[in-house]
């Protein structure tokens, strides 16, 4: 009787560990915060080191399930990233267009006015904003959609 419980209990322990094993690496993380309020992601697409297609990165640009956050113009909204996102370089996307120079720093900061301005592409009182991993060639996409916060 002893005998099969141990049996039983090593059968237990090998099947959690193969399923364990058989679980994917989550990405990296990219996170916003404005004011005391934060939205943390994994990426929305790539994040695993290769190079991403024009085809990938469009279709990503279109995804609608993405994090929000509330801004209030007269606020900082600071990006963070995680140390291997910042290794590789990254940059601030607006509505898909690079809004600042790629940095290997893991933290940045832009006035939130910058977000819902004509000027910088801004089109009314939402914005979809991206961390995109890579200089040369995308590697990682993380978007958020910024939402314009008057109250």
């Amino acid at each position: 009787m002893r005998r099969r419980r141990a049996v039983a209990a090593a059968g237990a322990v090998s099947a959690g560990l193969l399923l364990l094993s058989a679980c994917d690496k989550p990405t990296a993380i990219s996170t916003i915060t404005v004011g005391s309020d934060s939205v943390s992601s994994e990426a929305t697409c790539g994040g695993e080191g290769k190079a991403l297609t024009t085809e990938a990165l469009n279709k990503c640009l279109q995804d609608k399930g993405i994090d929000e956050i509330k801004v209030d113009p007269t606020e900082t909204v600071r990006f963070g990233v995680d140390p291997e996102i910042a290794d590789h370089g990254w940059t601030i996307l607006l509505n898909g267009q690079p809004l600042v120079e790629s940095t290997k720093k893991t933290y940045q900061a832009i006035p939130g006015s910058v977000f819902f301005n004509a000027q910088y592409g801004a089109q009314g009182d939402s914005t979809l904003v991206s961390v995109k991993e890579g200089e040369d060639e995308a590697t990682g996409l993380w978007s958020f959609r910024l939402k314009k916060d008057e109250d």
